[in-house]
């Protein structure tokens, strides 16, 4: 598998987003985000933990994008097929970067598009956005939702990066036998699960949740206790991995020493379920269709929240398998089917799975898990 994208394809994402900024009457979109930036530029980097400095692109009507970031990200956006790098030596709270972004925005002129819909954010100080915006004197708008609309499609070479991940992850499940047994405590299963992660070649774990207990557990975002495992718990790992950029986002199951007929027949009907939104996972479909599907097995009505939901590039991106979101789902997006099941008050069993819609059939991306819940 090799590793970032030829230049063609980020040739492909900006006709496509410009071809989309023309319809609407947009003369720049101002981009601000880790996965927003990484999209047109593929300049990938962990340097976003540090919330110190902004980092700016701007891509125009026509020509190529503008990044205006601090040096110190200069020579790694240097290796990218970006050529337009502007750079002031950040962080420089006084103007940090406000006035080479107006000068740029200025030049290139407007209106200009700011994601603004569900899932996005501006990281930079809202005091300096006002800042750019009175200066630059152009108009500003919201970006008619053209970012996310070209993210939620994929490209077949996307589609293969999260692909991989995910059979990278199917390893290390695969291997938790090897870490998990009656007497270990969870915390110690889930700081050895991401070493199997690793081991089995991702390039980090950014999510990793989980439960366990002899009823289900109480939810999926927890962090690991200390309680060790017992015999005749169910165990939950969930993973969101990273390779090149892109994340896997699916559980597994497991039964410690031996499993009950309640958690035999939970999992069972969480693998039914999803295997009813796999039929119907078609282009055409809506997600609260899928979500409807999955429903109609595990019961719960609405209150049975989101069944599943987008990903790429993000651990979770896009729709979301609720009875209120009629997307109509395409060829290339890549979306997680996750039902989940009470097995006693407050407890609970999920299982995911991660499939991309394509022309016909759906494309299996995660190694889907069969019906009997397996035992460690």
């Amino acid at each position: 598998m090799t590793r970032g994208f030829a230049r063609g394809e980020y040739e492909a994402r900006l006709a496509r987003a410009q071809t989309a900024m023309g319809k609407v009457g947009l003369g720049a979109i101002l981009l601000t985000t880790e996965p927003e930036i990484r999209y047109f530029t593929g300049y990938l980097t962990r340097f976003w933990e540090s919330p110190s400095r902004p980092w700016f692109l701007v891509v125009p009507l026509s020509g190529l994008p503008v990044a205006v970031i601090p040096s110190i990200g200069a020579a790694l956006m240097g290796q990218t097929w970006i050529s337009d790098i502007r750079i002031w030596p950040a962080p420089r709270p006084a103007d940090d970067g406000v006035s080479l972004l107006t000068e740029t925005l200025c030049e290139i002129g407007g209106p200009v598009g700011v994601p603004s819909g569900a899932e996005s954010h501006l990281r930079m100080p809202l005091a300096d956005f006002e800042r750019v915006k009175r200066a630059s004197g152009l108009e500003w708008r919201d970006d008619g939702g053209i970012v996310a609309a070209l993210r939620a499609v994929k490209s077949e070479a996307e589609i293969n990066k999260i692909a991989h991940i995910c059979g990278l992850a199917g390893r290390a499940f695969d291997r938790v036998h090897e870490i998990a047994a009656p007497g270990v405590p969870l915390s110690t299963v889930f700081r050895d699960f991401q070493r199997l992660l690793l081991e089995e070649g991702a390039d980090w774990v950014p999510y990793l949740a989980g439960g366990a207990g002899a009823e289900g557990y109480a939810d999926v975002i927890s962090p690991a206790s200390e309680v060790p495992l017992a015999a005749g718990d169910v165990l939950m790992l969930d993973t969101g991995a990273v390779w090149d950029g892109y994340f896997c986002d699916y559980d597994r199951n497991f039964a410690i020493g031996h499993a009950t007929g309640a958690q035999q027949g939970a999992h069972a009907r969480l693998v039914d379920a999803t295997e009813a939104a796999l039929a119907i996972a078609r282009a055409g479909a809506r997600a609260s269709d899928l979500w409807r599907a999955m429903a109609d097995i595990v019961g719960g009505g609405e209150a049975a929240g989101r069944l599943g939901h987008g990903l790429g590039m993000q651990l979770t991106e896009g729709l979301s398998l609720t009875s209120l979101d009629h997307t109509v789902l395409e060829p290339g997006m890549v979306i997680t089917l996750e039902p989940g099941v009470d097995l006693a008050p407050g407890r609970i069993m999920v299982h995911e799975e991660n499939i991309v819609i394509t022309e016909g059939a759906p494309r299996k991306l995660s190694p889907f898990a069969g019906r009997d819940l397996p035992v460690i």
